[in-house]
């Protein structure tokens, strides 16, 4: 697979040190009073399995942005912004900004208290990080977003009318949902159990949080302590790049991956050192969106529960 359609693989693990520049003000998610329906609808585009949204920030066109699970803080980290884009941070300090990859951290500017739009929502009082350098060149987005929506509204994400719609927390989903706890450590990244077969004869349970970012079925991280073994006939792989440089692995099959009751089975799989594609404690391995997408979901984080329901997609292979 080429570079420019695995890049985006890592973003989401990128931003998780981006909180070390956050300070501990409370600041306004986007509220639903801002426009006149309680209930918001967003079209969104797949590309290369992720959400994109179509958001603008100050006087840009507009820009294709992920939603992202990993983006634990409101606001909006950009890149790829070419002069015509006009987004003029307001009196922006230089940050460093850590993440996946074996190099050092990405270079970048911030603003607070500035306000973007995604679809007809205007979020206000949102972080603006805006990446210098080319350490993403080559990706079809432009930047992530995330906590802004999920941590205010249950968030619908219907993948066959490739629709997004925002609720009023909480959503009370009714019997044709299938819901699963989902916890959060020291950040706003949800963290949800799995159930991994590796060759189809013993599961193990599994500590995986959610990258939404992240184009794959599954990922698994490699290291000392891990709980399963290795399959047969994995190939090396170059596998995303984050902000911190490239990201080298192997890919291959497990036999499945159940998330409740549902059985995803004969699963394309990453498998990528700990060290350098996580930054998150104790992570076992990381559920992208090859596997979510095939349900249905609302993330209801006030309540810590991930609705699923499969859709047409359920069935497709890997």
């Amino acid at each position: 697979m080429s570079r420019s359609k695995r890049a985006r693989a890592c973003i989401a693990s990128a931003l998780i040190s981006v909180s070390l520049f956050v300070t501990a003000c409370k600041y306004e998610a986007c509220p639903l009073s801002s426009v006149k329906d309680k209930k918001i609808q967003i079209p969104f585009e797949i590309a290369h399995n992720v959400i994109i949204l179509p958001v603008r920030a100050g006087n840009s066109q507009t820009l294709n942005i992920i939603l992202d699970t990993g983006m634990h803080f409101e606001g909006l980290l950009l890149y790829n912004i070419d002069p015509e884009d006009s987004v003029v941070l307001k009196n922006p300090v230089d940050v460093q900004v850590p993440g996946a990859g074996a190099d050092g951290p990405a270079q970048a500017a911030m603003a607070d208290s500035m306000s973007f739009y995604v679809g007809k929502l205007e979020c206000k009082n949102q972080k603006i990080i805006l990446l210098k350098g080319d350490v993403m060149r080559g990706m079809a987005s432009q930047g992530v977003t995330g906590y802004s929506l999920f941590g205010k509204y249950c968030v619908e994400v219907d993948y066959d009318r490739m629709l997004i719609t925002l609720h009023e927390p909480s959503v009370e989903a009714d019997s044709s949902w299938e819901w699963l706890p989902v916890t959060f450590k020291a950040n706003n990244i949800p963290w949800i159990e799995g159930i991994v077969n590796i060759t189809g004869a013993e599961e193990i349970p599994l500590s995986l949080y959610i990258d939404l970012a992240s184009g794959d079925a599954l990922e698994l991280l490699t290291k000392d302590d891990m709980k399963f073994d290795l399959p047969e006939n994995l190939e090396a792989a170059y596998l995303g790049t984050g902000l911190s440089g490239d990201i080298h692995g192997h890919t291959g099959k497990i036999a499945s991956l159940r998330l409740g009751s549902f059985y995803l089975k004969n699963v394309t799989t990453a498998f990528a050192p700990a060290e350098i594609r996580s930054k998150q404690d104790n992570a076992d391995g990381i559920v992208g969106s090859n596997a979510l997408r095939r349900f249905n979901i609302i993330f209801d984080y006030k309540r810590g529960r991930l609705y699923l329901k499969p859709n047409t997609h359920f069935n497709k292979p890997f």
